[in-house]
C-alpha cells in the first residue's frame, strides 16, 4: 500500500475541520466523502482522524487527503450550515469554505 499523498493548495498542505456549534446535521458532507466526515451518534458532523476515528474535540482538524480535495471542497460549498473550513496548515488562513478569502 503507497502513501497517501495530502492535498495542497499553493503548494501548501491543507487541512478541514467543522465547526459543530453551526453543523445542521445533514450530512451532505459525508455523502460526499465518507472518508473525510462522519455523523455522531448526536446528529452533528465530524472529521475523522487515523484509523476513522472521529475527532470531537471543538476545532479538532484533519488532513484532507489529495483525491478527495474536489469531495472535501464540494462538501463546504454545499453545506447547508456553512460549518466546513479548509485551511493551509503553515498559516491557518482558509482556503475553502465560509471565511475563505
Amino acid at each position: 500500500m503507497g502513501v497517501q499523498q495530502d492535498a495542497v493548495a499553493g503548494g501548501e498542505a491543507l487541512e478541514v475541520w467543522i465547526d459543530q456549534d453551526l453543523c445542521t446535521g445533514d450530512g451532505i458532507c459525508a455523502q460526499y466523502a465518507p472518508e473525510v466526515f462522519e455523523l455522531d451518534i448526536d446528529g452533528l458532523a465530524y472529521v475523522k482522524g487515523a484509523g476513522e476515528e472521529l475527532l470531537q474535540a471543538p476545532g479538532a482538524s484533519a488532513p484532507v487527503p489529495l483525491p478527495l480535495l474536489t469531495d472535501v471542497v464540494d462538501s463546504a460549498r454545499e453545506c447547508p450550515g456553512e460549518c466546513i473550513h479548509v485551511r493551509r496548515v503553515s498559516d491557518s488562513v482558509e482556503v475553502y469554505g465560509p471565511d475563505a478569502e
